[in-house]
């Protein structure tokens, strides 16, 4: 990872609704990770699209938006992942995409752009618990995979009134969102300290 510059964060959704939101959700995530010096880079699932994963599909040649995709991930130092819950765990989109991303081919190995990763994981359902059941699942795809994870993960209930115009505006999910974010970037700089230290 490239730690001489400033934190290159990617921030998504698990979501392909156009008005999720938890891409809001996301969205809110990456404007408060710019406000605290980061750079970040938005990902939008519907610009990638991609077939279910396939081994006789990889043998072919591995489809350009995955390609595309792991090349961002391997730029980022960390992840935003707002992650809808689907039936209780995440979306096939989601799922999908780190199928695809921690394969290996002839420029990465298995997993190696999850590796060292910071992840913070949010959620948000009109619900009353937000979403937190499909975050215990979306640790337990990502901690295998070698993401550190953030300690807390937010769960935002209520979504249709904690977000307006697109904008979350609930002040309480505002500021544990600002300090799950905080969190992840401090690990983001704890670790290149190390990894400095020990080169």
């Amino acid at each position: 990872m490239n730690t001489r510059h400033k934190p290159h964060l990617l921030a998504l959704a698990g979501s392909l609704r156009k008005d999720s939101w938890n891409r809001q959700l996301a969205s809110a995530a990456a404007e408060l990770a710019r406000e605290a010096g980061a750079e970040v880079t938005e990902i939008d699932l519907r610009e990638f699209p991609l077939p279910l994963f396939d081994e006789d599909i990889e043998a072919a040649g591995v489809p350009e938006q995955a390609s595309r995709l792991k090349a961002l991930f391997a730029s980022a130092d960390g992840l935003l992942i707002a992650s809808p819950e689907y039936n209780g765990s995440v979306s096939a989109a989601l799922k999908n995409l780190i199928d695809w991303v921690s394969r290996p081919d002839g420029q990465f190995g298995r997993a190696e752009v999850f590796h060292g990763r910071r992840a913070a994981l949010f959620a948000t359902s009109p619900g009353g618990l937000g979403g937190m059941r499909g975050l215990n699942h979306l640790r337990d795809i990502l901690q295998p995979l070698g993401t550190w994870i953030a300690p807390t993960m937010l769960a935002v209930p209520s979504s249709m009134t904690a977000f307006t115009n697109g904008r979350l505006v609930d002040e309480s999910a505002t500021a544990q969102l600002r300090a799950l974010v905080q969190d992840t970037l401090r690990s983001i700089e704890v670790n290149a300290r190390s990894s400095a230290n020990t080169a």
